[in-house]
């Protein structure tokens, strides 16, 4: 909960606050520096087939309403449930883009674009199938022969042109496989193999239109760009742009081989600029970093994903990693989502920022405000603020009370004060455990694992946020008492 000090009219008394008052000073004439929303360009979602669920949609149309998100990133679109690759009784391969041309309609009708993700391989086209242990069995085996597989990539590529146009697919991102350096991939060795695969895809995509964007490597653990960058210079094989995932609870020693303790609250930051730097040293020092999956968890932990905890993890993330990436992609916008089997209740942990039911989660109305503040970042002497300029030349503010999941914390006040800028008030909004959190009315309903209609109603309702708080400022300052695990965001007029 946040309650703001002075505020007339509250019932409730005041969070009372251990730690020393904080002054936080919001200058209007502070350096400034563009401050495009890398973060919301892009979700990942489950697998494509479940596209074609309403439910899915429905989660697609909620999430597109509060950010605006232009792609999507899923698994499996040439795995054997869409059903693109058949072959004959004499071997000869049998195309089918019946789902497939469904899925990207539909992604499109709503008003975002495919970043395809070329994954996983067809059975019949793999020498030896080799399934995958997530609940769907997707097969991670290389192709029998990389010639099928160029095929296979540069007749999809010439279908979606055939389909939907050059122009428009000139605007969508091409990805080949997901991250190769884990379990996803079963060649052997397995950098020298995705590469024969990655160029095969390469060289297909741009057969078929120079101007279509092609990149990887999609690893796990930021790992691979330098050898990656270095093999495609060598081999003079095309790359548009560099991908790869990291989450805030992996390991130091995987991301950084080291033993050092990174918080989760820095891991995923410390791995863009690890990324970011390998790029700049490289021979393609301007190429684009697109963090194809980010979270902060990569297991299912409810008091992480279903929790209030998102909304302090996500702007502390954001503000860190400003300028770092181009984009970054959270996993995932919707918990339609099959990985581990068909969900049992409606909060499990799991990655979305939707739950089963249409259920918003806290980092739904994270991402909302988020959303709100502007194109142009000022300078602010905090680690836990961030402030921004939007168009109208208003100031919007950021303030946040992280601490570690498994803590409870303890509230933080903070005294704003103004410089070359005289606010006549301000309005505010905030997401904690009275607000954009439907938890306490889930345990209130008994915590039913398959909720009625009326009381999934009854969650959507208390997960909204509330109407933002209107507050007059008095002798040119804003006192708040920000409650652990809380994000207020501070429109300023």
């Amino acid at each position: 909960m946040v309650l703001f000090l002075a505020f007339g009219g509250s019932t409730r008394a005041p969070a009372q606050s251990s730690a020393a008052p904080e002054d936080l000073w919001v200058d209007a004439n502070a350096p400034a520096h563009p401050f495009p929303h890398f973060w919301e360009v892009m979700f990942g979602s489950g697998r494509a087939i479940l596209s074609l669920r309403e439910d899915y949609r429905q989660d697609l149309r909620s999430v597109k309403a509060v950010t605006d998100f232009k792609y999507v990133r899923f698994h499996d679109i040439l795995d054997d449930d869409v059903g693109v690759y058949n072959q004959d009784g004499e071997g000869k391969p049998l195309f089918n883009f019946l789902y497939l041309d469904q899925i990207y309609d539909g992604l499109l009708a709503n008003g975002v674009k495919p970043f395809i993700e070329l994954s996983f391989m067809p059975k019949q086209l793999s020498a030896k199938p080799v399934l995958h242990a997530f609940w769907y069995k997707p097969n991670v085996a290389p192709p029998a022969h990389y010639d099928g597989w160029a095929a296979l990539v540069e007749t999809l590529a010439r279908h979606l042109i055939a389909r939907y146009g050059a122009a428009e697919v000139e605007t969508w991102y091409f990805e080949v496989w997901n991250e190769p350096n884990l379990d996803f991939w079963a060649g052997d060795p397995k950098q020298a193999t995705y590469w024969e695969l990655y160029d095969a895809a390469a060289e297909a995509i741009k057969k078929v239109d120079p101007k279509l964007r092609v990149g990887g490597p999609a690893t796990a653990q930021a790992a691979w760009v330098p050898a990656f960058l270095k093999h495609c210079a060598e081999a003079h094989v095309p790359i548009d742009f560099v991908s790869t995932h990291v989450y805030a609870n992996d390991r130091p020693e995987d991301v950084f081989a080291t033993n050092e303790t990174i918080p989760r609250d820095q891991m995923v930051c410390r791995a863009v600029r690890k990324v970011h730097d390998q790029i700049q040293a490289s021979a393609t020092p301007d190429i684009p970093l697109i963090w194809s999956e980010f979270n902060a968890s990569y297991k299912n932990e409810p008091e992480v994903t279903d929790a209030p905890y998102m909304g302090p993890w996500l702007a502390s993330t954001i503000s860190q990693c400003d300028g770092l990436a181009d984009a970054m992609s959270y996993w995932t916008f919707s918990d339609v989502f099959d990985e581990q089997g068909v969900p049992r209740r409606p909060f499990y942990g799991g990655f979305g920022l939707i739950a089963q039911g249409g259920i918003p989660k806290p980092a739904f109305a994270a991402f909302q405000l988020l959303h709100q503040l502007g194109q142009q970042r000022l300078a602010l002497d905090s680690n836990s603020a961030l402030l921004t300029r939007k168009p109208d030349g208003s100031l919007a503010l950021l303030v946040w009370n992280y601490f570690p999941p498994e803590s409870a914390g303890q509230p933080r006040t903070v005294i704003l004060h103004f410089r070359n800028f005289h606010p006549r008030g301000a309005t505010l909004s905030q997401v904690d455990a009275q607000h954009g959190d439907a938890h306490a009315t889930y345990v209130a309903l008994g915590s039913p694992a398959s909720p009625s209609q009326s009381q999934l109603r009854e969650l959507r309702s208390a997960a909204k946020l509330p109407p933002r708080e209107v507050r007059p400022i008095k002798d040119g300052i804003l006192p708040l008492v920000v409650a652990p695990h809380a994000l207020v965001f501070i429109d300023l007029q």
